[in-house]
């Protein structure tokens, strides 16, 4: 079986709406770290022109990978600049550390 990681990067007046939305698909954890930063859009007149966003990260089995973008892109979709970003990542083995022992795929 093969993991991966998703990390999203929305707006965080989003948030709320993915978390909801992961938990209705049975996602079973997430990490969220405030972010700030800037891509598409960007205001270099305003004094602090950098957006404030969230980071999503997510390990999962590849089979579930397409569910969980696409509800996160549906969540997080406003159809403007900034909405954010997903990527996909492969992952090579994850590891419990309160265990000391890899995590099998259905696990995550």
């Amino acid at each position: 079986m093969e993991y991966k990681k998703i990390v999203a990067i929305v707006r965080s007046s989003v948030l709320e709406g993915v978390e909801k939305r992961l938990r209705q698909l049975g996602v079973k954890g997430i990490s969220v770290s405030r972010v700030k930063g800037f891509g598409e859009y960007i205001n270099f007149f305003k004094e602090n022109w950098k957006v404030d966003h969230v980071r999503i990260d997510i390990f999962v089995e590849q089979s579930a990978v397409d569910g969980i973008v696409g509800a996160i892109i549906d969540s997080a979709h406003l159809g403007i600049p900034g909405d954010g970003i997903v990527a996909v990542q492969p992952v090579e083995k994850l590891y419990r550390i309160r265990t000391k022992s890899e995590i099998e795929p259905h696990e995550c």
